[in-house]
């Protein structure tokens, strides 16, 4: 490549790239997940598109996508408390084992029912048998409100854990139609590596990562973050060499290394969630460069049957099914069926039939696209509505202009956070001085309109004020319940 086509590769890149943040904000309007707006993006700049841009590399998309995968993977452990593992973990792994498996049992067995050819309907149900909790949330953001309770929890946390099994379902599924045999013995045997080694890996590079975060003594503050991502990719790599999960092993190496003393924390969890969001962005991109819309148009209607299979029936009962032992309500239970949203990891996972040279491949693909299109205009649509409907939603906390953290080395005690001043609570008109504050909570700022107020005992708190309090967390609580909302960190 000549220093021009570089330039112009570059110059693309970037107008693609600013192209689909600046259309992000259409995903609020239209009430749809974000990646869909970046999926139209690279179709419009595709080969059939006004961008006229040819792309058809399988294998650079399997791989970029992979790679994406585990910044997003990482990204996701490192903001998952293990207390929050704790409090959901029996629903979230049925789900995420057993639930994954009878989601593409369930749909496979429904796509040959319906006529598809059997690597199309056995490959397509493993495929789109993962969720995506990002897209759910996305949503949920985009209109202003927020899940009670568990299921919150629940969908983030099975969302984590379950794209491993999708792969190892896809490529099962893939090896058997290729080489035409799978014994049962060798399949249980492959699941058990790839289960034990991944969650082996992520503990033993999660661990290894606490004790260099901890120890190491760099130049600049820069370089940790270097030291996070070098252990997600090392989380990833090591366990796949020894035919161990690596995306399992990402998420679990995130959550050990996110639960323990991070230096400079906050700005490591922010350059993070920049790597993440910028992963999806280009994951999301791509994949839209690599699909012909001209090849979505004959295989609309069995790609629509097959999503109804899903989302009617594969989904709720395996969510039935999963759920069963555990206390969930059955407004719980319906919205966690429905909201089973599918992102990129089944458009990537599509692309390994393709590499590895199925009968209809491309068929598959196609039809994995269209779905996560189907998948996220009509359940995506409907996701905020359905919360509110089964009164599981409560109003979102109005963000703050504002962030503040404190950039250390070391962890304190305390953190900042913030509060926001709604007209009929008892802040509302108070004096700061008279705010039943314990005494390791600080009122450091208060934020109103376009003003910065110091605050000291003499200052009135009023309606639509922006209070940031540095306390600890075991008076989050009470902040919560003092203010009427939930307190939102500063950073």
């Amino acid at each position: 490549m000549d220093l021009s086509s570089g330039a112009i590769l570059m110059t693309a890149a970037g107008i693609l790239l600013l192209a689909a943040v600046l259309l992000s904000p259409l995903s609020q309007r239209l009430g749809v997940p974000i990646m869909l707006v970046f999926l139209a993006v690279g179709m419009l700049a595709g080969e059939e598109g006004p961008g006229g841009i040819p792309f058809e590399d399988y294998a650079l998309s399997f791989h970029l996508g992979t790679l994406a995968l585990v910044l997003i993977l990482f990204d996701g452990g490192l903001n998952t408390r293990l207390s929050t593992l704790r409090s959901t973990a029996g629903p979230a792994l049925l789900l995420s084992t057993f639930g994954v498996v009878v989601t593409a049992a369930l749909t496979a067995a429904g796509g040959l029912l319906l006529g598809l050819e059997p690597a199309v309907a056995v490959l397509a149900g493993c495929v789109v048998s993962s969720t995506d909790a990002a897209a759910v949330f996305s949503v949920l953001r985009g209109g202003g409100i927020r899940l009670r309770g568990r299921t919150a929890e629940l969908l983030e946390v099975e969302s984590g854990i379950n794209d491993p099994m999708a792969m190892l379902l896809t490529v099962v599924g893939t090896e058997a139609f290729v080489a035409q045999q799978t014994g049962v013995a060798a399949t249980l045997g492959f699941f058990a590596a790839q289960l034990a080694f991944g969650l082996v890996g992520g503990v033993c590079v999660g661990v290894l990562g606490r004790f260099l975060l901890r120890h190491a003594r760099l130049p600049a503050a820069g370089l940790f973050p270097a030291v996070t991502v070098a252990l997600a990719l090392i989380a990833y790599g090591l366990p796949s060499l020894i035919n161990g999960s690596g995306l399992l092993s990402v998420y679990v190496a995130g959550m050990l290394i996110g639960d323990g003393r991070m230096p400079y924390r906050a700005w490591a969890l922010r350059v993070h969630d920049a790597l993440a969001w910028l992963a999806q962005l280009a994951m999301f991109l791509m994949l839209g460069l690599l699909v012909f819309p001209s090849a979505l148009v004959p295989i609309s209607d069995e790609s629509l049957e097959i999503a109804a299979v899903l989302a009617l029936v594969a989904r709720p009962v395996a969510v039935l099914l999963s759920l069963l032992p555990f206390r969930f309500g059955w407004r719980e239970r319906v919205f966690v069926s429905w909201v089973g949203l599918r992102g990129a990891v089944p458009i990537i996972l599509a692309t390994y039939p393709v590499l590895r040279g199925v009968p209809h491949a491309t068929e598959i693909f196609n039809v994995v696209f269209f779905f996560v299109l189907a998948n996220g205009i009509v359940q995506g649509g409907s996701v905020a509505w359905l919360a509110r409907r089964l009164g599981l939603a409560e109003a979102a906390s109005i963000p703050p202009p504002a962030s503040i953290e404190l950039v250390s080395r070391h962890e304190y005690g305390g953190t900042f956070s913030w509060l926001y001043v709604y007209p009929d609570t008892a802040v509302a008109g108070a004096l700061v001085r008279d705010l039943p504050l314990p005494r390791d909570c600080l009122l450091t700022l208060v934020l109103r309109g376009q003003d910065v107020i110091p605050p000291h005992g003499e200052t009135r708190l009023e309606a639509g004020d922006h209070v940031c309090v540095f306390s600890t967390e075991e008076h989050r609580a009470l902040l919560s319940l003092l203010f009427a909302n939930t307190v939102a960190s500063a950073d």
